[in-house]
Parts: structure tokens; C-alpha cells; sequence
């Protein structure tokens, strides 16, 4: 049997059984302080897919590099067939500071493909197009809410991948959201060089969620499972279905004042149940938010203090209440009592 070749990125070759973690400079601080982009590689011996998972596209979004620290830790990874590329942390700049943005105020979001002389978010879209993306077979991108907001675990893909929307299945986040890809998303530029990339959205800003984290790691495992490059020993498959969303909409204060929710993120509900009230400081004028349509809470504001029009309930439209409250039951009770998240196990 030939011997499975190297795995070579960032000018570094990574042997077959290795794993290793690869600094790909970016840039560097005004006070000459390198800035790097690192990765960590797990090269199997066996030949397989090339996936990567990234978190950290919005230097504020932590759930996703929680996600990936307890995927490098996971026993399942022992026997990898294919190379596994892990990126905790894509825009350094902005997880340091605590922030969505890069310095220079841009979404790297909205940067792609970026240029290799372009501004700093372009010029690092590039780097992670050149030794990532063009080196993967398939990627999953890992986000949470911006500050002030909460996603309750969920996986987007565009109308027109069936390729996206069949691993989706096999990731089986709680929903599914039919959504279209963005200009300059790091999903369009996969799109372009015939990749698929999914994108996982789950939690709030600058705060850890254990639903949230168990959901993306339970899901990763079970896409490598799928593509056959774990085992899968010890990964149980979903309890139940995503609940399968085509549309959504965001519902807005009527007033300025004090939000206060009455439904929680995953909450099915049905039209007009009143899903929150807006108040005056005075509690003299209070207004309901009310659901225009069957559908299931996939995000929400947590910041009580509201102005006229902003987003405080994003609602999902579904086909049967019902069906989606067995299901959410469901979800929640494998994620709070799977095995596979042992506590000892959570390190």
C-alpha cells in the first residue's frame, strides 16, 4: 500500500499521523507585534476528505472557539482518516479587542475574496481563501449572535445547495434555515471555487452557552462520521429532525422603552401569542409584541433598553407547532443527557 503523502500549508509539511499547529502571518501591530493566523492541522494516516472548521470570523464570537477546543480533545479524532484544519481564532484583531470588527472597521464577513495588497480585512480574506479553503474538500463555519442578541442552535444554507442542505441534515442542529449567501461571506467565496461550507449560527456575543457548544460539536462529529472519517464511536445520531425553516422575520419594537421577553430562543409558538412587552420608564404606555405566523424563536435581544425598530424577536416560520415542539423537546433532552458529554469528558 503507497504511503499517504504530506500535508503541506503555509510553507510547513505535515506528516501523515502529525498534528501540528501552523502560524500564518497576517500582519503586524502598530508597535511591530506579528500578528498570526494559526491553525492546527491533523493529518491521518489514511486517506480522506480535507474539512476545516473556523471560528472567529467576528472577533466577538466565542462560542465557536469553545466549540473547536473540545473538537481537538475529542477521542474520536484518535484514527482520523482525511486532514482535519482547525482555526479558533481567524480575525485575531478582533477577538483581542473584543470586537465583530478589524481595526480598520470592516466586516472580514463581507471581505472575501479580499486581495493580497487590499486593506486589512482583504488581505486576510485572502490569506484564509489561499491556505485554507483552496486546500479543503468541504468546510463548517462556526458563529454566534452579535453582542446584545442570542441564536438558538441552528444551520444555514442557501436554496439552492442540496449538497449544504443534505450534510445539514446530517449535522442536525435543532433548525435549519433556508437563508441566501451573502456577498463577500466567506460561504460565497467557497461557493465560487466549488466548495461547501456550512454555517453554524448558535449563542450570544462574548458568552459561552453549553446547549450551544454541545449542539456544534455533537454536530461536527456527526458530519466527519458521515464522510467517514471517524468512526463515530460513542457519536449518537439526532433524537429527532432539524426543524426544516424556509423563511424568517425579524420583529421590531413598536416603541422605544424596556423590553421584556416573555419567550425564551427555541420557543415554538403560534400566531399572535404575545412573545414580549415594550414599556416606557414610567409604566404609564406598555406595548405587546405579537408572532404574525406559526414559527419557532430563533433568535432574540437580550438587552433590555430598546429604541423604535429594533430587531428583539428573529421568528422562523414552520409548518406544524406541534411537530416542533416534540421535536425541540426532543433536541434538548439528548443535548442535556448525551452521554458524549460526560462531564468528566469537559475539560
Amino acid at each position: 500500500m503507497l504511503k499517504r503523502r504530506s500535508f503541506d500549508i503555509g510553507g510547513e509539511e505535515i506528516l501523515p499521523g502529525e498534528r501540528r499547529t501552523i502560524d500564518l502571518p497576517v500582519s503586524s501591530l502598530s508597535d511591530h507585534t506579528p500578528v498570526n493566523m494559526s491553525a492546527h492541522i491533523v493529518h491521518g494516516r489514511t486517506d480522506g476528505p480535507v474539512i476545516f472548521v473556523s471560528a472567529g470570523v467576528h472577533g466577538d464570537e466565542v462560542i465557536g472557539i469553545e466549540i473547536v477546543r473540545r473538537l481537538l480533545k475529542s477521542p474520536a479524532l484518535k484514527g482520523l482518516r482525511g486532514t482535519l484544519i482547525v482555526i479558533p481564532i481567524v480575525n485575531s484583531f478582533g477577538f483581542i479587542n473584543r470586537s465583530r470588527y478589524l481595526p480598520d472597521r470592516r466586516d472580514l464577513n463581507r471581505s472575501f475574496p479580499g486581495s493580497e495588497g487590499g486593506s486589512l480585512a482583504a488581505r486576510l480574506a485572502h490569506l484564509f481563501l489561499k491556505e485554507i479553503i483552496a486546500r479543503a474538500d468541504f468546510g463548517i463555519d462556526l458563529h454566534s449572535a452579535a453582542i446584545h442578541r442570542i441564536n438558538y442552535p441552528q444551520v444555514r444554507v442557501s436554496p439552492d445547495d442540496p449538497a449544504a442542505r443534505s450534510l445539514a441534515d446530517v449535522f442536525a442542529a435543532p433548525i435549519i434555515m433556508e437563508a441566501p449567501i451573502r456577498q463577500g461571506s466567506l460561504r460565497q467565496s467557497a461557493k465560487d471555487m466549488g466548495k461547501t461550507v456550512l454555517l453554524f449560527e448558535a449563542g450570544e456575543g462574548l458568552r459561552f452557552d453549553e446547549v450551544s457548544v454541545r449542539a456544534g460539536l455533537a454536530g461536527i462529529l456527526r458530519v466527519m462520521k458521515s464522510l467517514g472519517m471517524i468512526s463515530g464511536r460513542g457519536v449518537a445520531a439526532a433524537k429527532a429532525p432539524a426543524q426544516f425553516c424556509s423563511s424568517s422575520k425579524w420583529l421590531r419594537a413598536p416603541m422605544g422603552g424596556l423590553f421584556r421577553s416573555l419567550k425564551a430562543d427555541g420557543d415554538p409558538v403560534r400566531q399572535d401569542d404575545v412573545l414580549g412587552l415594550v414599556s416606557d420608564p414610567f409604566g404609564e404606555d406598555e406595548t405587546e409584541v405579537t408572532a404574525p405566523f406559526d414559527g419557532i424563536i430563533v433568535g432574540r435581544a437580550v438587552l433590555p433598553v430598546v429604541n423604535e425598530g429594533d430587531a428583539v424577536f428573529h421568528l422562523a416560520r414552520v409548518k406544524s407547532v406541534k411537530k416542533a415542539e416534540n421535536a425541540m423537546d426532543d433536541h434538548s433532552a439528548q443535548l442535556a443527557d448525551d452521554p458524549m458529554f460526560d462531564e468528566d469528558e469537559i475539560i
